[in-house]
């Protein structure tokens, strides 16, 4: 069942009410209550929106009254829904009333009376304070309370102590480190000094001693400190406990004591390792672990919405066992360490690193004499500002980073810039609260108190922050001995009578330092089971050169108090890396609308070209060049360029589901307007070289062309595309991917930089099916350029616009050859691949269109040969007449060759007929004339040879007739 609290802004009620409307009785039920003032009614099983839409609530339904903070309710706590309408006991109002402390009402060694109220103590009540025998009242006897707050502190009672001189000392052991990597000591001892004061001067605590101090400068350094322990332990007198500061040094200590049977009690040591009991069964610590600060590091990582963020160390067992724990802590909260560095002394190397790595969100870990290496490095790369964002430890000076350092080379001013705006976890030390602590001391009053023993400003002060655990481990320890010797009077063991090897004392000084509990400066202080201080941690700003609180955390409970006073150099807290803003690049607008237009054109030009093929189908001049296969080109060319616009839309236009689809329609379009439109126009050119090439034995296939073989093969071709391209969208179909370029830093200084992305479409094995593809279509090619070049001087009646055909391929050709491979490299640039695919697409088409339709409208509209067949015939222009031109051409070729042998062979029986009558007239003279004969002729010479018989004109006109 729900149960919903509702507190919210309470109404006034009419004078005398006391917090109870009575309500108007309806059978309905009863009216609902209004809740009291400072105060809320929870309604069982209802939400907050029903409580608001209802006014009645049933019959026996039952109200629950509650109150807020230091409220409790007087008056009925439960009411009842009662058949009559009302609700029960509303004679008696229920009212929130503030509380007094009820820490008043008891009090350790005496007794407490109450009047004029009950409990809890109310606005009124009086408490009257009385001692046990043996004690008297330190404080005010009676106390009232009035608002929420009693009039006077509350008393304690104090014992009757023996006289100072008559006491025995109990002698405490302890280091201060005066200097070193933390000069905790600086103000840590006053501390103790003044808390064994305090002590020393109650009664009612350790009546019959007196605690005393022998104390040494460890430096922070175990190597100093071992020779003080050294000193310690052999010297008189017996030490009771002893009390260290710095981790190392406690380390060191601890250890060692478990073999002399020594409590150790340390203010000042945070390192996670002393929580081990195994190793360390008898140490205890007023400050709390360093892993405290883990959990509200990682509280505030997640409040910011940091998931990466680098860390840099000291090389120290402290803060390495630190940031181990920090590592597992982030780890479960889903936060990622990117980056981890680590120096001994020298941090400029690891802060170098953490520039070069583009870390932003940065925990640090290092003493304070350290702290001002790392950020004069931190300066010199300029590791700060608004883009980065430290956490460091909260137990420095207040002015850490304007001390003077010989080891480092900036200067304040420098130092104060690298410092701002930096993140501080510390440990509360100091109750806030301002409540009376056992020693009768608020923590303010301990401060002002603490100061005025101080040589130097607090803020200069070394361990000023750590004082008020150092003051309280004096009072932890006092109230364990006072529990261990009996209180006084009381049964209990003789602290003098404790040595290195009475292991009892102890054991029961142990179990006492086990159970403390009380109140003190510094908070509540209690100890976990590895004897560690519980406590809540405070965070800090530095803002402006000094320290704000921003919050509280209590990891007990993981309730971060947040007072909202934080400050950013940006504004904002930063992010925790480089904000990576990924846009696509889409093609132009202007580029795609543009191809569009023309693309359009073209396909109104290809229904043109078509819608006239298939109207003049009956002319003979258009049987002759094959239409159907023509119009197959013209629808082939119009896929094509409907391919177009699925080629130009992206991420701009569509949505990443209907991505595949866009892609598959690229593809299919794309694929059988190249089959139809191209391979048509090579099952012609196909044809020609195959019937003409070989004369003598395909001149029976001249006479008749069979066109079922030219659409065989045209189905050939766009078969073997669908097939493909099914089987590639069936095992391996086309998707969205997305190609990433270098990231791109804008002109602005924001600390973001653009990743740019590029849609495409692709498959597993793109390059297979690529190879697949251009590899046939690359053969079918350059095999039709064979063929156009083979055939171009055929000529045929049945395919009359062949050589046509031959200027569209070698077009075709030319573009798909140059366009591919162009593609290919210029698929990371949207533009250029497009208008180069898009533009070699439309050329192709508009090239093809004209070249093998317009030339045929040209003819028949000038010489109106779309008339009728008839007319067709009668043309000088028709087929039949141009292959009678072509051979009236080869003949007057021919007529020209044999006239120019003529002319050779006269110009031979020219030069001839001169050397026959040169050799008769030199004959005639040789050879005198003979007798006449006797016949009466004339003389008869000797007969002429066969070769020399003259020849007449007649002759020679025979001769080349």
């Amino acid at each position: 069942m729900l149960l919903l609290l509702l507190l919210a802004p309470l109404f006034l009620r009419p004078p005398g009410a006391g917090g109870a409307q009575t309500p108007n009785a309806t059978s309905e039920g009863c009216q609902i209550i209004h809740p009291p003032w400072e105060g809320g009614i929870r309604y069982r099983g209802l939400t907050r929106d029903q409580v608001k839409a209802i006014n009645f609530l049933p019959v026996d339904y039952e109200i629950e009254y509650v109150c807020r903070g230091e409220r409790e309710v007087v008056g009925p706590k439960v009411r009842k829904c009662l058949a009559n309408g009302s609700w029960t006991d509303m004679d008696t109002p229920s009212r929130c009333v503030r509380i007094c402390s009820k820490s008043y009402l008891t009090l350790e060694n005496g007794k407490v009376f109450l009047t004029g109220g009950d409990l809890p103590a109310l606005d009124g009540a009086r408490v009257d304070f009385r001692c046990d025998p043996d004690f008297h009242l330190v404080g005010s006897s009676r106390s009232i309370c009035s608002q929420g707050q009693w009039s006077t502190p509350k008393p304690h009672c104090q014992v009757n102590r023996t006289p100072h001189s008559e006491r025995r000392a109990v002698y405490i052991g302890a280091l201060f480190p005066m200097s070193g990597g933390w000069p905790g000591g600086q103000a840590c001892q006053p501390a103790v000094e003044m808390a064994l004061e305090d002590v020393n001067s109650r009664r009612d605590i350790l009546p019959d001693y007196e605690l005393k101090l022998i104390h040494h400068d460890s430096k922070c350094d175990p190597g100093q400190a071992t020779k003080y322990l050294y000193e310690l332990l052999y010297n008189d007198p017996i030490k009771i406990i002893l009390m260290p500061g710095c981790s190392s040094v406690s380390t060191l200590v601890a250890e060692a004591a478990r073999m002399w049977n020594l409590i150790v009690l340390s203010y000042g040591s945070s390192s996670p390792a002393l929580s081990n009991r195994q190793r360390f069964p008898t140490f205890f610590r007023t400050h709390p672990s360093a892993t405290l600060h883990n959990p509200t590091r990682v509280k505030l990582f997640e409040k910011w919405g940091w998931k990466k963020i680098a860390t840099i160390q000291q090389t120290t067992e402290v803060f390495t066992s630190t940031l181990d724990d920090l590592e597992e802590r982030v780890k479960e909260a889903g936060i990622e360490i990117t980056f981890r560095q680590s120096f001994f002394s020298d941090p400029a190397v690891p802060v170098k690193n953490l520039k070069r790595q583009d870390a932003r969100i940065i925990v640090g870990l290092f003493y304070e004499t350290e702290a001002r290496k790392v950020f004069c490095e931190v300066y010199k790369e300029r590791l700060f500002g608004k883009k980065y964002v430290w956490f460091l430890i909260g137990w420095y000076a207040d002015n850490w980073f304007k001390i003077y350092d010989p080891s480092i080379n900036c200067t304040v001013d420098e130092m104060t810039e690298a410092v701002e705006g930096h993140i501080t976890t510390e440990i509360v030390m100091l109750n806030p609260a301002n409540t009376r602590s056992i020693s009768n001391m608020t923590s303010q009053e301990f401060v002002e108190k603490l100061t005025k023993r101080l040589k130097r400003h607090p803020e200069e002060t070394g361990g000023f922050q750590e004082a008020p655990l150092a003051y309280d481990a004096i009072w932890a320890l006092a109230l364990a001995l006072n529990k261990t010797s009996g209180g006084g009077g009381r049964s209990g063991v003789r602290l003098e009578d404790f040595n290195y090897n009475n292991q009892t004392i102890t054991d029961q000084i142990y179990r006492a330092m086990n159970s403390s509990s009380f109140e003190g400066v510094s908070g509540h202080v209690v100890f976990d089971a590895s004897g560690s201080r519980m406590a809540w941690t405070l965070i800090e700003q530095l803002q402006g050169g000094s320290y704000k609180k921003i919050g509280y955390y209590d990891s007990t409970k993981d309730d971060l108090s947040w007072s909202k006073t934080d400050k950013w150099i940006g504004g904002s807290p930063p992010a925790d890396q480089t904000l990576v803003i990924k846009t696509f690049r889409f093609l132009s607008q202007k580029l795609f609308i543009s191809v569009s237009v023309l693309s359009s054109l073209g396909i109104v030009l290809a229904v043109v070209c078509l819608s006239f093929n298939i109207y003049n189908s009956h002319v003979r001049y258009i049987q002759n060049s094959q239409p159907n296969l023509n119009n197959l080109t013209a629808v082939g060319c119009s896929l094509a360029l409907a391919a177009v616009f699925p080629l130009g839309l992206d991420g701009y236009h569509i949505g990443r589901s209907q991505f595949p689809f866009v892609c598959q329609a690229r593809l299919w379009l794309l694929g059988l307007g190249f089959s139809l439109g191209y391979g048509s126009m090579f099952t012609k050119i196909w044809w020609v070289h195959t019937v003409f090439t070989k004369k003598e034995e395909k001149k029976e296939w001249r006479k008749t062309l069979e066109p079922w073989k030219l659409y065989a093969t045209v189905s050939l071709l766009v078969g073997m595309d669908v097939l493909t391209l099914a089987i590639w969208q069936i095992v391996d179909p086309l998707h969205r991917t997305i190609e990433t370029f270098a990231k791109e830093e804008p002109k602005e200084d924001i600390d973001v930089s653009i990743l740019p992305q590029l849609e495409h479409c692709s498959s597993k094995k793109m390059n297979t099916w690529l190879g697949i593809f251009y590899g046939y279509k690359g053969l079918l090619l350059l095999l039709g350029i064979f063929l156009a070049y083979e055939t171009k001087s055929v000529s045929t009646e049945k395919i009359n616009d062949h050589r046509a055909v031959g200027m569209a391929i070698y077009n075709v050709a030319v573009l798909c050859l140059i366009t591919a491979p162009v593609t290919m490299i210029l698929s990371s640039q949207q533009d250029a691949a497009f208008a180069f695919a898009s533009l070699a697409i439309v050329f192709s088409s508009y090239i093809t269109l004209v070249v093998l339709f317009v030339p045929k409208m040209r003819r028949l509209i000038t010489r109106g040969e779309w008339q009728s067949e008839a007319q067709d015939t009668m043309k000088t222009g028709s087929s039949t007449n141009n292959n009678e031109e072509e051979k009236s051409r080869l003949l007057e070729k021919e007529n020209r060759e044999l006239e120019k042998i003529i002319a050779e062979k006269e110009e031979r029986v020219s030069e001839l007929r001169h050397q026959l009558q040169s050799r008769q007239q030199l004959r005639s003279r040789r050879h005198p004339p003979t007798p006449p004969d006797p016949s009466g002729g004339l003389p008869r010479g000797p007969p002429e040879p066969p070769d020399r018989l003259s020849c007449d004109g007649s002759r020679v006109h025979l001769l080349y007739k």
